[in-house]
């Protein structure tokens, strides 16, 4: 029996935590692994106690056909990153490794070329996560060293996330 390589394990972990998300364009799943122990996940959803866009019927944002990665202050979600990086502890997630992995909420594929957002970029830095691994196919995956986010801070251009 071949064994599933652990960045793969995680990140189907991370794929299973995608189907609670409620965002009616693109769900994401979040875990944060420290010495081989999740210490928290993530999906995207409204906050708590707010409904829920797949409850609303709509996206305010592809209502106004707001294109990806930008205007994310009309969203209704909070993002599986940010709902990971509050369900855990700072001292907890120092040098840990955030797992994510996006779908197209219509389609089912995945989502290729995620990457976070800027905000979330900047939560996972001040969290203390050393890396981040995003799932671009069933089996393959980028690693991104956090590091390098802030050694090249793309807040200073025009780019844009998930």
């Amino acid at each position: 029996m071949k064994r599933r390589d652990k960045f793969n394990y995680y990140l189907d972990i991370a794929e299973t935590v995608l189907e609670r998300g409620t965002c009616l364009r693109r769900n994401f799943g979040a875990i944060i692994v420290r010495n081989d122990s999740i210490i928290s996940t993530g999906y995207s959803g409204a906050p708590r106690g707010r409904e829920n866009c797949c409850d609303l019927g709509y996206c305010m944002r592809e209502k106004l056909n707001i294109p990806r990665g930008e205007r994310y202050e009309l969203c209704r979600s909070v993002h599986a990153e940010a709902n990971a990086i509050i369900a855990a502890s700072r001292s907890e997630m120092l040098g840990s490794t955030l797992y994510l992995v996006g779908k197209d909420a219509k389609t089912g594929e995945l989502v290729e070329d995620a990457s976070s957002c800027a905000m979330c970029k900047r939560m996972i830095i001040n969290a203390g996560i050393e890396r981040v691994v995003i799932r671009s196919t069933p089996d393959k995956y980028s690693i991104i060293l956090v590091s390098d986010w802030v050694k090249f801070d793309d807040s200073l251009e025009d780019t844009t996330g998930y």
